[in-house]
């Protein structure tokens, strides 16, 4: 039994008690030969390149029925399902939901797509389509989602399901929604970064203690997360790398800890950790009640930390917060576009950068390309907070300051002519494409 909300006029509903929960899609179940011609309608750019579609019945996630779309062994194919839905309120926020199986799927986050196109009152385009990029396992099916405010021309929009350019893959959709909310309200997030570099310390203890005296002084009780230098260990002491290595957790995370108790504040800095025979360049991430709630191993290393014996990382872990999702880098990391970009593709709002030096247009270019807030705090690199359009917020330009900034990540940064480059970049990156020279 296929159950279906159809939009009617909003400012109606709103009118008549009860009936503003009421307004949207939330449709869980496919017949065969009914629902399909009356609602929802196979659609492809080309003929030529149409997916195959159905009706599958052996599949649900609630009541029996899904939407199916296979590659048919067609590499060009791109299209699937689409629904026009009305009464759609210019300026509301909305909450698309879409839940998929998928088979024989190469990149998921390339190949299975749903977004709303918004259309205004002459059928035309209305602002640019939001991309459901959100995605998390719900139960045996991907659960994706997205909440976007319509265009203020908008006054119907079409919910799109779609495969695209996999031969032999199927996706099954089930389980849809759009439903009218609140607009969100800001998630505001105090974040401080410190400009320090000691000097002639003689100890790691001492090079760190200098740290936490400017954040003792200087940070006050209201931020949120603190973001300290690359290799507070070894800065100033004259020591090696070896020497001033430790274990994670060890004596510079419990000096952190104290501090982030005290400070009620998240903290992130880079040290040097040692784990068997390994050293690794690492940052960490040290939570308000002063516990090691994430590491960071360096994945790019310059020649001289491999010459230095330095071990290179191989992974790029996003945290959860209190107040989101956290990644981290270091230094030579952001010369190249990976260890940002697998941050954001795992769902990174925030980057915390301890660094050395580096080149100031591709700390701009990340936060651009990835359209995530980035923090550095660096020697001869800025101690800076940026947004998602790559603009400075606040800047620490003397030593032994401290720079604030208030971001807010539910803020939208999006383009008039682009829309929402966060949801794009998921839904449009290029991984499949081999990037190794022939030889």
């Amino acid at each position: 039994m296929t159950k279906s909300l159809l939009f009617i006029s909003f400012a109606a509903l709103m009118a008549v008690p009860g009936w503003a929960a009421e307004v949207g899609v939330n449709q869980s179940g496919f017949a065969a030969g009914s629902a399909p011609q009356s609602e929802w309608q196979p659609w492809a750019a080309r003929a030529e390149i149409a997916p195959k579609t159905s009706v599958a019945a052996d599949r649900n996630r609630g009541e029996p029925g899904a939407l199916m779309i296979a590659g048919g062994g067609n590499a060009s194919a791109y299209g699937g399902w689409q629904r026009l839905v009305g009464g759609i309120e210019p300026g509301r926020w909305y909450r698309f939901v879409a839940h998929y199986q998928a088979d024989s799927v190469d990149d998921e986050n390339l190949q299975v797509l749903s977004r709303l196109d918004w259309r205004g009152a002459s059928g035309k385009r209305a602002g640019q389509p939001e991309y459901a990029f959100a995605v998390e396992q719900d139960g045996a099916w991907k659960r994706v989602t997205v909440d976007a405010p319509a265009p203020l021309e908008a006054a119907s929009v079409e919910i799109e399901l779609l495969l695209a350019y996999s031969a032999n893959g199927k996706v099954w959709w089930d389980d849809v929604s759009l439903t009218p909310i609140a607009e969100p309200k800001p998630r505001l997030v105090r974040v401080a970064t410190v400009n320090l570099r000691p000097r002639n310390t003689g100890s790691r203890e001492a090079s760190v203690q200098r740290f936490l005296d400017v954040v003792d002084h200087r940070v006050s009780d209201q931020t949120d997360v603190i973001l300290l230098s690359e290799g507070i260990t070894v800065v100033g002491t004259g020591k090696s790398y070896a020497e001033i290595s430790e274990t994670v957790p060890g004596p510079t995370s419990r000096a952190l800890g104290e501090m982030a108790r005290k400070k009620k504040s998240y903290i992130a800095a880079g040290i040097y950790e040692r784990d068997g025979i390994d050293i690794f360049n690492t940052a960490i991430l040290i939570d308000r009640e002063g516990k090691v709630v994430g590491k960071y191993r360096k994945v790019y290393l310059p020649r001289e930390e491999i010459e230095g014996g330095f071990t290179p990382g191989n992974e790029y872990p996003v945290f959860q917060t209190d107040f989101g999702k956290v990644g981290m880098m270091i230094c030579w990391d952001l010369q190249y576009a990976d260890p940002a970009r697998g941050l954001a593709l795992n769902g990174a709002e925030l980057i915390l950068t301890p660094i050395w030096g580096g080149n100031e247009a591709l700390g701009k270019a990340r936060a651009i390309e990835n359209q995530v807030f980035i923090a550095t705090a660096g020697y001869d690199y800025p101690s800076l907070i940026m947004d998602r359009d790559g603009d400075i917020l606040a800047h620490a330009k003397d030593e032994g300051t401290v720079a604030f900034a208030t971001i807010d990540l539910n803020k939208r940064y999006a383009d008039p002519w682009l829309g929402d480059m966060r949801g794009r970049l998921v839904k449009e990156l290029r991984l499949d494409v081999p990037v190794r020279a022939g030889r």
